[in-house]
């Protein structure tokens, strides 16, 4: 793996979450037996990738760095640097990956959403490399339903076979009237440097928030962006409901439990 680098987005608040987040910070949210976060750090360890930038919020920092680094390496992680930088404001997505710029130089980097789960058998990170071409890559799901409300869409110029596409641009949540395509941002992303010029030049939007879709809508306008279609399943945990269904679908593919677990919710009433 060339890229070694991974940005973990995790400054939110997690105010969908409450009263749990009161107490707890979004991240360190627990599902089955390891909060969100060490998902999203574990994803990037078995694609390779041998340092973690997570950007969290200062309220949390301390919390997120002594479940990383008091008591030494976590399993799995002995080959992984944890290290966090701090997005003192909440000024959205894109600000918080601009966040990231000073520690990751000039450097291509992987960017993983913190609230996003890849379960153990997905490869998103390695295919997301293999198919750049050397220039950044977005990760994509197709379909239609919700998602034209919920995500950013991609705007296709060529389809270049083998799930890839060359992108003309991207939009956030335009709705499926306004949307380019029915390919929608999952929240695995690869990016060179120059993705950092392009959100220190955007004008913030709604509620003073920088948007990551429109830094990759200016990649993507330059030539510089593919898409790949990846069919392995994302699990969002951003709300109560979508926590819930990301631990049974975990719970039911845990080798330890998840025949056990399988037959409890069989013989639910």
């Amino acid at each position: 793996m060339s890229v070694d680098v991974v940005v973990i987005p995790a400054a939110g608040r997690g105010t969908r979450m409450r009263p749990a987040t009161r107490s707890v910070p979004k991240a360190l949210v627990t599902v089955i037996d390891r909060p969100t976060i060490q998902y999203a750090v574990e994803e990037a360890a078995r694609a390779g990738v041998t340092e973690a930038v997570l950007v969290v919020n200062l309220d949390a920092a301390a919390d997120i760095e002594r479940h990383f680094l008091a008591e030494g390496p976590l399993p799995g992680l002995e080959n992984m640097r944890v290290r966090m930088v701090v997005q003192e404001e909440p000024h959205g997505l894109g600000h918080a990956v601009l966040t990231a710029q000073e520690a990751v130089g000039n450097r291509r980097f992987f960017c993983g959403l913190g609230d996003m789960i890849a379960p153990p058998s997905s490869s998103f990170y390695e295919r997301l490399e293999s198919g750049s071409g050397g220039g950044s890559a977005v990760a994509l799901q197709e379909g239609d339903g919700d998602f034209y409300d919920r995500y950013g869409i991609v705007g296709i110029a060529e389809r270049l076979g083998d799930g890839l596409v060359q992108m003309s641009g991207a939009i956030e949540k335009p709705g499926q009237g306004r949307a380019p395509s029915n390919l929608w941002l999952v929240g695995r992303y690869l990016f060179g440097p120059d993705v950092f010029d392009h959100l220190a030049s955007i004008e913030p939007g709604h509620g003073g928030e920088v948007q990551l879709t429109d830094a990759i809508d200016a990649v993507a306008k330059g030539g510089q962006c593919r898409g790949v279609v990846i069919p392995d399943d994302l699990l969002d945990v951003g709300n109560p409901l979508d926590l819930l269904k990301a631990s049974t679908a975990l719970g039911l593919q845990s080798d330890e439990f998840g025949v056990e677990y399988r037959d409890f919710l069989a013989g639910l009433r």
